[in-house]
């Protein structure tokens, strides 16, 4: 069910256990014993913090340079994976949510390196192309299966999320959202398509005639609208979206395994492989060799808007 939170009075606000403010202090977010070796507090783009009390993992992205899923970042985000399978195997992993967010102001997650692109697509470099959509697809799919452990995924949202940004939050069960933050796949603005999950995805949550809709129209989303689409389960007012995860944890906590159970259900009703995803980027590796100059000057003009976004 969607829900909406807000921290002012307000007559459609989602019910905090107990009162308006009740379950909402900053939880303490500090390292839990680890392993000998372990890298999981020592990733370069990625701030991780375990709060044991409410047994959830919060993980930050903190890009260093444009706001996007560079090759350092898929590395932290391997890294990020396997550790976290590895501190929280066994019968009793005494993990039960996992969340997502990032601490780049406005922004959760710009998507693909275009910069990198344009270099492969200049230099014909099918392989490299190929081999970082696949390096994306490998970490998505991973996270739709929540790492082979018992926990639900939360993505917050509280910055434009836009091409590959908005492929990975589609990965999570759960979507948290601010009220402004924007949605978009722009890819076909410059000839190509997003091929990293998203139409898997959306054909899965919308339909397949709605997915390509959304793909073919190069036009944004509010975080109102897909709140109506289902595609966010949380809308939460400017500012209050880690309140508004903290609220949902709270509320659900009891009901985690249930919940649980109904994604990892879902995920087995209308399943999507490692292979669709693959077989996707390849399409999206061919088309991406197809780009005319003119594509990818426009390619070069969102790099620079990135970058500006940078260095305010």
């Amino acid at each position: 069910m969607n829900q909406y939170f807000s921290l002012k009075p307000a007559g459609d606000a989602v019910p905090l256990p107990g009162g308006p403010n009740e379950g909402l202090e900053q939880p303490k977010l500090t390292p839990k014993s680890l392993s000998p070796g372990s890298r999981l507090f020592d990733l370069g783009q990625l701030d991780v913090r375990w709060d044991g009390e409410s047994e959830t993992l919060w993980t930050w992205m903190t890009p260093v340079d444009r706001p996007n899923f560079n090759p350092a970042m898929l590395r932290d985000f391997q890294r990020w994976q396997t550790e976290i399978q590895r501190e929280f195997a066994g019968a009793n992993p005494g993990i039960k949510y996992l969340v997502l967010g990032s601490r780049f102001p406005g922004v959760f997650n710009l998507g693909g390196d275009l910069d990198l692109f344009g270099g492969f697509i200049s230099r014909g470099d099918r392989a490299g192309l190929v081999k970082y959509g696949r390096d994306c697809v490998a970490i998505l799919h991973n996270n739709m299966r929540a790492l082979d452990l018992p926990l639900v995924s939360i993505a917050l949202v509280q910055g434009d999320a836009l091409g590959g940004g908005f492929e990975a939050m589609l990965s999570f069960n759960v979507i948290v959202a601010e009220k402004g933050a924007k949605f978009g796949l722009p890819e076909i603005a410059f000839g190509l398509f997003p091929g990293m999950g998203a139409h898997c995805l959306l054909a899965r949550k919308l339909g397949l005639a709605r997915a390509e809709q959304m793909m073919l129209s190069n036009r944004l989303y509010t975080a109102e609208e897909m709140y109506e689409l289902g595609l966010v389960h949380v809308l939460a007012d400017p500012g209050c979206g880690e309140e508004a995860v903290r609220a949902y944890i709270a509320r659900n906590g009891r009901k985690q395994s249930g919940h649980r159970g109904i994604y990892q259900a879902s995920a087995l009703v209308d399943p999507i492989t490692l292979d669709e995803l693959q077989s996707v980027v390849d399409v999206w590796a061919d088309a991406a060799l197809c780009l005319t100059p003119t594509d990818l000057k426009m390619m070069k003009r969102l790099v620079g808007a990135q970058s500006r976004l940078a260095t305010v």
